[in-house]
């Protein structure tokens, strides 16, 4: 144990009135700070992360006290910062230390706000964009000018966004004013730990990466289908299983139920409350679209226990800190390792203690994933965050924000950028281009005014214009989902949470609707609010909101195909293995159940055509670019139209009868050299740029989103970008901002870097080519995902019912 100084008594004195005894990660922590050190805290869920991070902090106030701010706590959630604030406020009450702790977040009143810019407290709860709103103002020097340290929470969720970013670039321009600024990174879920530390606390700083033995026990438990059907397809599982799912659960025992979706969680949280109906009272809903208050309510209820089942998203797998919580329970796949663990640890939440997970399929082969999901975790394979390359966008919102407040020098600010992990490798030339864009609307935009937003005066760039400062502090932030409309009672005027604009705009008057677990009325729309009555009538109307679709992990994609190649020996399966042999079984005798070292592709004729099924078992981001990147491969050599669906086994090109896939494939298939030329060929980039690029113009100032009372709506801002978007690649294609929208679409829409290691990694697969007279179990699903966007007068489920027939038929 390490020699414990004098200066942590006091906080040593409160932990012995806990009956606590510090952890040894917890001390090397204090002492790490203490010494003027900045790192990273990397430590499993429960076990303390928070004091570790402040008490070193707070044991520094009560020796040298200060006046104005001293410490920043950043939280990726507001609604952490509640309770992040009830847990450092709990010992400097209960030892009445002479310190001050308030939040600062969207949820914080006006009058507050303004309160703190007078008077800061000593600890301030916050998060990125309220930083960032914060510096927009003159006087943000004298703000800061007493910090000594920053506290990063929840680092894994930020640091790979445009959030972490935006972080990355406050903490650079803080660090311009408080040299000595200490950086703590807080995260349980990172596979990369060394590298996260870096970016918490910039280049050319040696970080701490403080671990510990510490293990907490993740048990996994799934609820099998009495039976599967051998052609499973996404969906048809889920609900049908919500009888299976009450029975393994206890109304006494408190439990979270995520879901991936807030569609998902609004379905499930319909389908309890209809099973349950005398513990409707127990239940609740929570989502981030769910009005903060309720929200407030919900986690509330939760922790005195009157709640004892909530669904809820990842609204609720961050650092919230509920005791009570017994189980977790995950519908659907998490898709990545960390997602998991992070829920898991919601329950058990204190050291050493074992989390309880119980998982439900809504798609017969999720037992595979789920399967591969407990191998990886027993492993302790966690999935790696990358930060992002020189977001071009984020970087112009921060050097407008600079110029709102008190202004920038050029140089300075250069060097204080090249500190961080992102624009490390900023080149000159790129920052000029910046500049010249900020400063006059760029080679396209010069004519406009509301261009040209910063104006340099003896060397110090400030902002040009009062209203342009105050419509830039309104647009602060990197998030840019669709336009939002809140949704109030007509009567009461009360909130209840919000929808996005696209939702609402296919309502009609009287129409109801599913949303925030009440039955709702539509009465109208107006100033971007949307009011409603409370109905009498069911509906099974449910909003649905954008991003919906989540894609299995480098990792997990490993740990499934492992799980295949173990189901091969038919003996010694665990429980979900078991449950799925009969597809696996059918897979093998209509076609092949592909090892490790093998790649299968299947070759399918019917009415519709050819088809093409390939499963390398790597998400569906990466096969939607392999499918492109094969379909123009084999258009290249003979013309044909294809279709092509895609899910996270596998994919299918649909192409024209007779299409000779096999006589024309060959080994330049797997060719990475002119991976991103063909690419660009095989789909309709300008499509996906544009798409990108309104986010970009959104962050970068472009277009603005309207006044509080006068939002714009998302066809609106959909047109500007548009605009925009066609001025540049006309008449400046070298346009950064092009360039940044090309790149995120590669890199996120189709993974493009993982895309080229799957294209490495087949390359040394046998292929194992299956002709068959029917789809087999495995690329039933991707033909189930192509019907699924197809309009028609017959239901999915009849359409399916019908060729599962047809091909009974043909099998006779």
């Amino acid at each position: 144990m390490p020699v414990l100084e004098p200066i942590l008594e006091p906080v040593l004195t409160w932990f012995a009135k806990q009956g606590w005894q510090p952890l040894p990660f917890q001390l090397e922590t204090w002492q790490a700070y203490l010494a003027g050190r900045s790192g990273l805290i990397q430590v499993p869920t429960g076990s303390g992360k928070t004091y570790a991070a402040v008490v070193g902090a707070i044991a520094d106030l009560l020796q040298a006290p200060a006046r104005g701010l001293q410490l920043l706590y950043i939280t990726p959630l507001r609604a952490l910062s509640r309770d992040i604030e009830q847990s450092i406020q709990r010992p400097i009450l209960e030892m009445g230390w002479n310190l001050r702790v308030e939040s600062r977040t969207g949820d914080t009143t006006s009058a507050r706000k303004t309160r703190q810019l007078k008077n800061m407290p000593d600890i301030l709860i916050t998060t990125p964009e309220s930083l960032a709103v914060m510096l927009a103002y003159p006087g943000a020097r004298d703000l800061f000018q007493s910090l000594r340290g920053v506290i990063l929470d929840e680092w894994h969720e930020l640091m790979s966004s445009k959030r972490g970013t935006q972080t990355e670039l406050s903490l650079s321009h803080l660090r311009g004013i408080c040299p000595r600024l200490q950086t703590w990174a807080v995260s349980a879920t990172l596979g990369n730990a060394q590298e996260a530390a870096q970016v918490a606390v910039g280049r050319g700083v040696e970080p701490v990466v403080i671990t510990t033995d510490l293990k907490r026990k993740t048990v996994i438990k799934s609820i099998l289908p009495e039976s599967v059907d051998t052609f499973p397809w996404a969906g048809h599982l889920g609900l049908h299983m919500l009888e299976e799912l009450v029975s393994a659960l206890d109304i006494e025992k408190s439990t979270l139920i995520f879901t991936n979706t807030r569609f998902q969680s609004e379905r499930w949280f319909q389908a309890l409350t209809f099973a349950m109906p005398e513990q409707v009272d127990r239940i609740a809903l929570h989502h981030s679209s769910i009005d903060v208050k309720e929200r407030e309510a919900i986690e509330a209820g939760l922790k005195s226990g009157a709640i004892k089942w909530v669904v809820c998203t990842s609204s609720l797998d961050l650092g919230v800190d509920f005791q009570p919580v017994e189980r977790v329970v995950q519908i659907g796949s998490a898709k990545n390792l960390a997602r998991l663990l992070q829920r898991a640890g919601r329950s058990a939440h204190v050291p050493q203690g074992t989390s309880e997970v119980l998982f439900l399929p809504t798609h017969a082969l999720e037992l595979l994933e789920i399967s591969g999901v407990r191998k990886g975790l027993a492993a302790g394979d966690v999935e790696v965050r990358r930060p992002l390359n020189k977001p071009y966008d984020v970087l112009i919102q921060h050097l407008v924000t600079l110029a709102c407040g008190d202004g920038f020098r050029a140089e300075e600010t250069l060097n204080h950028l090249r500190t961080t992990v992102a624009y490390g490798n900023l080149t000159d030339a790129e920052f000029a281009w910046i500049l010249e864009f900020i400063t006059q609307g760029g080679q396209c935009l010069s004519s406009y005014p509301r261009y040209r937003k910063v104006v340099a005066d003896n060397g110090l760039y400030r902002i040009s214009d009062v209203q342009i400062a105050r419509m830039h502090r309104m647009g602060i932030g990197t998030i840019t989902s669709n336009q939002t409309v809140q949704i109030r009672y007509l009567k009461s005027q009360s909130k209840i949470g919000t929808v996005e604009e696209s939702f609402i705009s296919r309502l009609k008057k009287g129409d109801v609707f599913f949303f925030a677990g009440k039955p709702l009325e539509f009465f109208m729309l107006k100033d971007m609010v949307a009011y409603v009555k409370a109905a009498h009538k069911k509906s099974t109307v449910t909003p649905t909101w954008a991003g919906g679709n989540l894609a299995i992990s480098d990792s997990l994609s490993r740990h499934l195909r492992r799980e295949l190649e173990a189901s091969r020996a038919a003996s010694g399966l665990n429980q979900e293995l078991s449950c799925v042999l009969p597809i696996l079984s059918a897979q093998a005798r209509i076609s092949h159940l592909p090892a490790t070292s093998e790649l299968l592709i299947e070759v399918c004729k019917t009415r519709e055509g050819q088809h093409l099924y390939v499963f390398p078992f790597e998400g569906r981001f990466v096969h939607e670019g392999l499918g492109f990147l094969w379909g123009y491969r084999f258009a290249s050599q003979k013309n044909a139209t294809f279709t092509i669906s895609v899910n996270d086994y596998g994919f299918e090109i649909l192409a024209p009868k007779d299409y000779p896939f096999k006589d024309l494939f060959s080994e330049r298939f797997f060719e990475r050299d002119r991976l991103h030329e063909d690419l660009k060929a095989s789909l309709n980039l300008s499509e996906l740029t544009s798409r990108k690029f309104r986010g970009i113009a959104q962050i970068a100032g472009l277009v603005f989103k309207g006044y509080p009372s006068a939002k714009k709506t998302a066809n609106q801002l959909q047109v500007s970008a548009s605009l925009i978007y066609e001025v540049f690649s006309k008449y400046e294609p070298d346009n950064l901002l092009l360039k940044q929208a090309e790149t995120e679409a590669l890199d996120e829409q189709l993974e493009v870097h993982r895309l080229a290691r799957t294209l490495d990694r087949i390359q040394q697969l046998t292929l194992v080519w299956k002709e068959t007279r029917r789809p087999s179990p495995f690329a039933f699903p991707l033909l189930v995902e192509r019907l699924n966007s197809r309009m028609s007068n017959e239901s999915l489920l009849e359409r399916i019912e019908r060729m599962k027939q047809q091909w009974e038929k043909k099998d006779r």
